[in-house]
């Protein structure tokens, strides 16, 4: 396992002061009806999922580009028997971008994938897919976003009232080639998400420095990554402005209690089944859980 460190970059002020007031429009589009290749896409996740096992490929033709893909995603949780709580947010890196200029994806976060942190902790993960865990400070939106408000600058979500929490996402997939072949095929399958769990609240998260909220991964007593809220493109506030705009882009206007992780702060860390995962959020507390299979349709865990 190859270490990751994203060391965090000093910066001045506060995260809130410190937030830019420049935005960045993103493509009007909203959630269009899917066709029958993406309900096949679409279908062949969620049937992945369901049974606990493994795709050999993508299923289909990989959508044209991110409106594409987020269409296969509204069909997916459509077909999916929980409700959403809250949202994932993605990096893309400038070379993977596509017309749509967006620096970032969403992948639902459902109830029934929404640990408290605390003992039995369990990271689940697909056999024969891939399986990691991302340290996360995770936003509460605390009130309801205009549902007519279509762009944000940071300066603006930070305005918009939101807790800071302690967390870790199970990034998991039944496509263990899923990151390589890029955002498109990451967004079409719930953003490459497993569930989330949530820890202890940081209060007064506003008046901290972006670079005095610090974290450390560690799988089986190894350090795999350290970094924080710092080592995030555009810091938190970048992240909670873009899923502001792009749920409300989408149709889906971010509402209170929903829940923004808003990017991986120390790294994407493989895991297996059997080892454990240990995340360090320095003065904040830690997160520790075991990696399972995620189990098949008879209870059983399936390759």
């Amino acid at each position: 396992m190859t270490p990751v460190y994203l060391i965090p970059v000093p910066g001045a002020g506060t995260i809130c002061s410190a937030a830019s007031t420049r935005g960045r429009a993103l493509g009007n589009e909203t959630t269009v009806e899917g066709s029958a290749e993406a309900a096949g896409i679409a279908g062949a996740f969620l049937g992945a999922r369901r049974r606990g096992g493994s795709l050999p490929g993508f299923p289909g033709r990989i959508p044209d580009d991110l409106v594409a893909a987020y269409a296969v995603q509204d069909l997916a949780i459509a077909g999916w028997p929980d409700r959403v709580v809250g949202w994932k947010v993605g990096f893309i890196a400038p070379e993977r971008r596509d017309r749509s200029g967006d620096d970032r994806l969403l992948g639902p976060i459902f109830a029934g994938q929404l640990q408290a942190a605390g003992d039995g902790v369990r990271f689940p993960v697909f056999t024969g897919g891939f399986g990691a865990i991302e340290a996360e400070y995770v936003l509460r939106v605390e009130a309801d976003a205009p549902a007519d408000k279509l762009d944000w600058t940071p300066a603006e979500a930070c305005a918009l009232p939101a807790r800071l929490f302690i967390g870790v996402e199970i990034a998991s997939s039944p496509l263990a080639t899923i990151n390589q072949l890029g955002p498109r095929v990451v967004v079409s399958d719930f953003g490459n998400n497993n569930g989330l769990v949530l820890g202890a609240e940081i209060p007064g998260w506003q008046d901290i420095p972006a670079s005095g909220l610090r974290a450390e991964t560690a799988i089986d007593g190894q350090v795999v990554g350290v970094g924080g809220a710092a080592t995030l493109p555009g810091g938190l506030l970048a992240a909670y402005a873009f899923a502001l705009a792009r749920s409300a882009r989408r149709g889906r206007p971010l509402r209170a209690g929903e829940l923004i992780a808003t990017g991986n702060a120390t790294g994407i860390h493989d895991i297996l089944p059997g080892q454990v995962g240990r995340v360090r959020f320095e003065g904040h507390g830690e997160i520790v859980g075991l990696a399972v299979a995620v189990p098949g349709a008879d209870g059983g865990a399936h390759a």
